[in-house]
């Protein structure tokens, strides 16, 4: 199988077409396509050219995200927690075995199974959101 553009073993064709799906789904929301006059900006000073999905996204690519693994949550009163000291058990609502969310500045992107890797905890990832569902999400909630 050969590389391709935008082919399966691009990394970044999955968010290239997210971001072009979530800019169809802004201009039929907006009742049709942006004029140029409307048209969001391109971070640069680059007119967009049939990479421009590619450019736009090649510029987000090293900011640091915030990635945390959700073992579980439960909801206390105040005085419950004034009252904890060490060697205190605190009961989540997570199920021994089930499996954990995986979540990128608090949304949700996946959920897997804890693993040990050199001595460390890590995360193996069994079930993972699509991109355009993340961006769905990530702008409801924004």
């Amino acid at each position: 199988m050969a590389d391709t553009p935008g082919g399966e073993d691009d990394p970044m064709a999955g968010w290239a077409a997210a971001f072009e799906e979530q800019k169809n789904a802004v201009d039929t929301a907006q009742g049709g396509p942006l004029s140029d006059a409307e048209s969001p900006k391109s971070f640069g000073n680059n007119s967009m050219g049939a990479d421009g999905s590619m450019n736009d996204i090649n510029r987000v690519l090293d900011i640091p995200v915030q990635l945390s693994v959700e073992l579980g949550r439960t909801k206390v009163p105040i005085k419950y927690i004034l009252q904890l000291a060490q060697g205190s058990v605190v009961e989540l609502d997570a199920l021994a075995g089930e499996p954990m969310d995986v979540l990128v500045n608090g949304y949700l992107i996946a959920q897997g199974e804890v693993v040990v890797v050199n001595d460390k905890f890590g995360i193996r990832l069994t079930d993972v959101v699509t991109p355009s569902e993340r961006l769905r999400r990530v702008s409801r909630n924004g």
